[in-house]
């Protein structure tokens, strides 16, 4: 078991607000409870790695030089306030280029499994779209929707989890390592 467990964080909607195509770093507004719930995620011994399809570098809406002072802007911040990321990924290209890193697909996944040494089956994926739960299970990851529990229920998307935000999602991501620590203490 010497490999690391990682929380894999979508980006837009998940941590931060939604701004569509965030090309400023004055635009990035984390959301109020993400730092605390990293550093719960942290504390527990997690990796915490956010993984974002950036496909406004691909259309030409912005520079992925421009991506790299957004994201230092989100390291920064959570750092500041005690929860530093352990990676940031992203795919910076259009959705036509069929590459193999935009989520759904795995590339992100398997390069921060390598770089990170984590074990993806005992990791989760959080984010607030279908394709972020498509990538996390096709990865063997745990899911986790930011999402209304209806809404969750009208599409079926299958995550193993609804949450209404990434506190909510940690402290049940906490609960069911809790639970399964107790499981093998007991036997």
């Amino acid at each position: 078991m010497g490999k690391n467990r990682a929380v894999f964080i979508d980006r837009d909607g998940t941590i931060a607000r939604d701004v569509p195509y965030c090309s400023r770093p004055e635009d990035f507004e984390l959301f109020p409870g993400a730092p605390q719930a990293i550093r719960l995620m942290k504390k527990a011994g997690f990796k915490v790695v956010v993984i974002t399809n950036q496909s406004g570098v691909g259309r030409g809406y912005f520079t992925e030089t421009m991506l790299h002072k957004i994201h230092a802007r989100m390291c920064d911040e959570l750092a500041s306030r005690g929860a530093p990321l352990d990676g940031v990924y992203y795919c910076p290209h259009h959705p036509d280029d069929n590459c193999e890193c935009r989520k759904p697909k795995s590339a992100m996944f398997r390069r921060a499994e390598k770089e990170l040494g984590i074990d993806l089956a005992r990791s989760y994926m959080v984010g607030d779209m279908a394709l972020d739960v498509e990538a996390g299970k096709a990865v063997g990851c745990k899911t986790v929707l930011i999402a209304e529990p209806v809404a969750c229920r009208t599409l079926n998307i299958g995550a193993d989890k609804v949450a209404g935000t990434l506190t909510d999602a940690a402290e049940w991501i906490l609960g069911t390592n809790t639970r399964h620590q107790e499981t093998i203490t007991k036997k």
